[in-house]
């Protein structure tokens, strides 16, 4: 479909695609099996503006928004959807100081960011409270001019390799969700340390690993927004990282498809490929329906917060939850297609099944995303009466 993209979105796939096809498609294999990070893809972004694609120009960045940012990450994403994520999980880490940082938080952080000299991480997943955000135990209590963060965050995506962290944390228990508050953290800070590094089923090459703070202490000034609004700022985040999340999994799904195509061209049985035999070509036309109706729900929401749409929960949701089950069905149907290949780790079909699953689970689990959009669809109908 002919989504009327710009000349510089488009001149972004191409970058993109470049990148991916030439520099991360060589190396995945390798990063994969041994759970490395890839920090020479980090400066081939850096070196391309990638890296601050979504950021504004009067901070250092290239000035666009999450459209721009979806564009590159899918793109990546049909190579290798874990080395893709030093881009969009750094975007996660980035996006509460966009949205809630003050003047001098923003300068302070950005241009360093989208220069791709540091790497960001946001962290809100604890062992005990995952989608729950209002069970969450790691505190933050007022010392004069500062906080003192103690506490445990787990499942961090560019734990240990970021130098710029969103900690949510609480400031008041009593309040539940609106007693927690959100602080920068800088990796090397006294009292904050890293835990283990989690071997993953998928996105091997992306680094995630505990936080761990004790008696870590922070000055004041990291507090982002006002005391209390932790909750929000997670929040409206998440909605606006979602897409992110939604082209990641569209990009797998897509690059699935590319070589489930490829393969049943070539490969031959009864002196046929079997991309002539009927059965193929409808779970190939099938795959390909649900990958162009995820990309186009995805870029319609990606659209929609850049143009500042409010109320953007229900979509921003339903564009994850959508691109990801299309990501785990057409990654499954790739495998199948690729037959006994398609379960050997010589073929890339297999892990992009293993990095598909994690899209379903991370920045809330596609069950926690129907539960938003039924509330969201429960709120506008109670609003029009």
């Amino acid at each position: 479909m002919d989504y009327f993209l710009t000349d510089e979105q488009k001149m972004i796939i191409e970058l993109a695609r470049k990148i991916a096809q030439e520099k991360i498609k060589p190396i995945r294999e390798q990063c994969d099996e041994k759970g490395e990070f890839p920090w020479e893809i980090v400066k081939e972004l850096s070196q391309a503006d990638l890296m601050g694609i979504y950021i504004p120009q009067e901070y250092g960045g290239f000035g666009g928004g999450v459209m721009e940012l979806c564009l590159a990450v899918e793109e990546l994403c049909k190579v290798d959807g874990g080395i893709a994520l030093s881009l969009a999980a750094t975007a996660l880490g980035t996006f509460p100081i966009m949205l809630f940082g003050t003047e001098e938080q923003k300068k302070k952080y950005l241009p360093r960011i989208a220069k791709g000299e540091v790497l960001a991480g946001f962290g809100l997943t604890e062992p005990e409270s995952g989608s729950d955000a209002g069970a969450t135990k790691t505190t933050a209590k007022k010392d004069g001019d500062n906080y003192i963060l103690n506490g445990t965050k787990c499942f961090i995506t560019n734990g240990g390799v970021a130098e710029v962290y969103t900690i949510i944390a609480m400031t008041d228990k009593t309040k539940g969700s609106r007693g927690a508050s959100a602080f920068i953290v800088e990796k090397g800070t006294p009292g904050f340390s890293f835990g283990k590094k989690e071997n993953k089923m998928g996105i091997r090459a992306s680094a995630t690993c505990e936080l761990i703070f004790q008696d870590c202490k922070i000055p004041k000034a990291n507090l982002l927004g006002r005391e209390g609004a932790g909750f929000i700022v997670a929040m409206k985040t998440l909605d606006q990282s979602r897409p992110g999340v939604a082209s990641q999994a569209l990009g797998i799904a897509a690059g699935a498809l590319d070589e489930a195509v490829e393969y049943a061209k070539t490969r031959k049985q009864f002196n046929h490929p079997i991309s002539s035999f009927q059965g193929i070509q409808h779970m190939l036309a099938d795959m390909a329906t649900q990958v162009e109706a995820a990309r186009a729900l995805v870029y319609a929401t990606a659209r929609a917060v850049d143009k500042g749409v409010k109320d953007i929960s229900g979509v921003s949701a339903m564009s994850k939850l959508f691109a990801s089950d299309t990501a785990m069905k057409v990654t499954t149907d790739a495998v199948q297609i690729f037959g006994g290949y398609g379960y050997m780790k010589e073929y890339p079909v297999e892990k992009m099944m293993r990095d598909a699953k994690i899209t379903q689970i991370y920045e809330g689990t596609n069950q926690i995303q129907r539960n938003v959009i039924a509330l969201d669809l429960i709120k506008k109908a109670a609003r029009k009466k």
